[in-house]
């Protein structure tokens, strides 16, 4: 794990396993504000919901996570916050994220966690955090970029595991 530099905070974060993934979506809990927009990029398989559960496990959800891959849209509604958790890779166009009318969720009081974001450009929110998943042989790995002045702050926030 590394800081890239103060003023662009970038995390680049090794994930051995399962677990790890799951303590890096944790990591993410104390950050987490309302309106604030992250997006998770990577390959199918590569982590995107395992590290969403992790996030919800530590904010505390002790139901299921599933990818909202045919719903679009999960909400949690937990005791600190709302997190909106949303996957357009079933988008045949961009215009399906209007017309479904999901961009009354960003800027409002939850958090919104993206899968598939390009999918849903121009229209989606920008990332205040971009995550990106890669697959690096039998182990993951994680890529954190702050997109915005507050998103770099938050950034600057996160403990990843060791």
């Amino acid at each position: 794990m590394h800081h890239v530099s103060d003023d662009n905070p970038r995390l680049c974060v090794a994930l051995a396993h399962t677990a790890a993934t799951e303590a890096l979506g944790a990591a993410l809990a104390p950050v987490l504000a309302p309106g604030l927009v992250i997006w998770l990029s990577g390959d199918l398989g590569a982590g995107k919901t395992t590290l969403t559960r992790g996030l919800l496990r530590a904010l505390g959800h002790t139901g299921s996570v599933k990818s909202p891959t045919y719903t679009l849209i999960e909400v949690y509604t937990l005791s600190r916050i709302s997190l909106y958790h949303f996957d357009f890779y079933r988008f045949a166009h961009a215009d399906e994220f209007l017309e479904a009318g999901l961009d009354e969720y960003f800027g409002s009081d939850g958090a919104c966690l993206v899968e598939w974001a390009d999918k849903a450009l121009p229209h989606v929110t920008p990332a205040d955090i971009e995550i990106r998943l890669q697959v690096r042989g039998q182990a993951r790995q994680a890529e954190l970029f702050g997109r915005s002045a507050r998103g770099r702050e938050c950034l600057k926030h996160v403990v990843p595991p060791q």
